[in-house]
């Protein structure tokens, strides 16, 4: 007789009149916004400029949301394609299956395009936004819970969840799953929050920090799903790709480390409140300051002009000229005392 269990919804949409509000929907959103929100204030205090994050995501969500559908849809083809499916459903995200391989891989071409749109270096921006895309994923993977999918192996543990009968589903108590790997992805986001102020991580190393300290939990957290997938040499495909890409994450951050030491200086040089900005006003105000300057000199360099001209006027012409370059330059000149007493001529 289980004790206690994390109990399921009922169902995983609320129908508003006509309008479907679906659970898997808002956590995906609620991951984006939140990721948003802190990458933005961690664009800003590595001086960027705000609103770039949001930007920038503009272009990464759409690719992101298409790579993840598409890597789903590759890996569990079966499930859309095979005898008796309705390839159709392939389309239906609403019913869950994002895989986060392809959701970063090509969520990250939409966000180099919009990195180039605004000339600012990619691996910065991907810096910034490395612990919130993992807290998006905490987020996410609650639609998991909401469509009673993804669950682990059966168990009376007092957090196991409890699972409704279904298609290809039975009714009973399993390994949340879900709820592992949400758990980890807080633990991630912190980790890397916690390194970044500690050593100061630049040019795409906060990233390849969290990605691979991701795989490592994805890694054992694979080996308790229960959901169909396919085996290479009897592991999981996921499993597989944590370990690759856990591999290409460690060997970028250790060659990163030692081709580009250090964090970058300037992420965004027109970056409001930045440094360039109060240089750009003390140039301005400079460059006021000396038009200014330049106006109340007109009369004098005028004359400095004409007694330079005359100067090299030649024998013919140089009492005229000198003389009248003479009584401009002496314009700019202060009265002297009348009363001075003339100079000694012994």
């Amino acid at each position: 007789m289980d004790i206690a269990y994390i109990p399921s919804p009922s169902t995983g949409v609320i129908h508003l009149g006509p309008i479907p509000l679906r659970g898997y929907a808002f956590c995906i959103i609620i991951g984006v916004f939140v990721a948003v929100w802190l990458g933005n204030k961690r664009w800003i205090a590595r001086g960027g400029k705000p609103g770039t994050v949001a930007d920038i995501a503009v272009w990464a969500v759409p690719f992101g949301l298409v790579g993840g559908r598409l890597y789903h849809v590759i890996t569990d083809y079966q499930l859309y394609f095979g005898e008796g499916r309705n390839w159709v459903d392939a389309f239906k995200i609403w019913e869950g299956g994002l895989g986060i391989w392809g959701a970063i891989a090509l969520g990250a071409v939409g966000a180099w395009i919009g990195c180039r749109l605004r000339g600012i270096p990619l691996p910065a921006w991907a810096d910034a936004l490395a612990p919130g895309i993992a807290l998006a994923q905490a987020c996410g993977r609650w639609g998991n819970w909401f469509n009673q999918e993804l669950y682990g192996r059966a168990t009376d543990l007092p957090w196991a969840v409890e699972i409704s009968a279904g298609p290809n589903r039975d009714a009973g108590t399993y390994h949340p799953t879900f709820l592992y790997e949400s758990l980890w992805c807080i633990g991630v986001a912190f980790l890397v929050i916690w390194a970044d102020r500690r050593f100061k991580l630049g040019h795409g190393r906060a990233f390849a920090l969290y990605v691979a300290a991701y795989c490592v939990g994805r890694g054992w957290i694979e080996y308790m799903r229960v959901d169909e997938a396919h085996h290479i040499l009897g592991v999981r495909l996921n499993v597989w790709t944590s370990i690759v890409v856990f591999v290409l994450a460690v060997v970028y951050f250790v060659l990163s480390a030692k081709l580009r030491p250090g964090r970058e200086e300037v992420v965004e040089p027109d970056a409001s409140g930045g440094e360039g900005d109060k240089d750009g006003k003390a140039a301005v105000e400079a460059k006021d300051k000396g038009k200014a300057v330049a106006k109340d000199d007109g009369k004098a360099e005028a004359g400095d002009k004409a007694a330079v001209e005359a100067a090299d006027a030649g024998p013919k012409d140089s009492a005229p000229a000198l003389a009248q370059g003479a009584v401009k330059a002496d314009l700019r000149k202060p009265a002297v005392d009348a009363e001075a007493p003339e100079a000694d001529k012994s």
